[in-house]
């Protein structure tokens, strides 16, 4: 688990693969890998979500490969035996934390206020998700933080270009940004290019 930490603080940006159907799986995650992304979470509500994830684990060995949309302990289960790296969620359970943690796997709850923050970290998780972070300044995050230190914060929910630097100087270790990278209107239009190129932009802020 401490490997998958590091990694996602190390690259900060993961893209989120929520899509209407998963059959161009191979050209999104292809335009993600060359724009820079290594880290990816296809969520459960994607069709065919786990035949995904183990496509990419076995198409890209050196990708982090993880499950989002994660609701309970069978779902989690599911995604473990898939070969997820990672689970998110965008709700706090405390026996999906357990399972997770059972299995030496990270799991990123998510919570909205600093009681539910705090509940998780005591429920034993690593790395919180405050979901959804467009409702929220940047400046909430270094607020939490402020009585909270300890907690290690994924923003996710309105990530954009325009805000996405901000939330990481605010105390953000790292960001789940979906539509402003992977959307169904691009893929729609099979404009790879496109997401390759937003992929480069975000990543290219990560490294500031």
């Amino acid at each position: 688990m401490e490997k998958i930490i590091n990694k996602i603080k190390k690259h900060k940006i993961i893209s989120i693969i929520r899509i209407n159907e998963s059959s161009q799986i191979e050209s999104i995650v292809g335009s993600l890998y060359k724009g820079g992304i290594r880290v990816v979470e296809v969520t459960l509500n994607t069709p065919n979500a786990f035949e995904a994830i183990k496509k990419i684990r076995k198409i890209y060995p050196d990708m982090i490969v993880g499950a989002g949309t994660v609701l309970d302990e069978m779902s989690a289960k599911l995604a473990i035996d898939s070969g997820a790296s990672f689970l998110l969620s965008p709700i706090l359970d405390k026996k999906t934390i357990e399972l997770a943690n059972r299995y030496n796997i990270l799991i990123v709850p998510g919570v909205l206020t600093p009681t539910e923050a705090l509940t998780a970290y005591n429920y034993g998780a690593r790395m919180i998700k405050i979901f959804p972070a467009r409702s929220l300044s940047p400046s909430y995050i270094s607020d939490l933080k402020g009585p909270l230190p300890q907690l290690d914060i994924m923003a996710v929910g309105g990530i954009s270009l325009e805000n996405a630097e901000e939330f990481l100087s605010k105390g953000c270790s790292s960001l789940g940004i979906g539509g402003s990278i992977v959307n169904n209107y691009d893929i729609e239009k099979r404009n790879f290019l496109a997401i390759e190129n937003k992929a480069k932009e975000f990543v290219e802020i990560a490294k500031k």
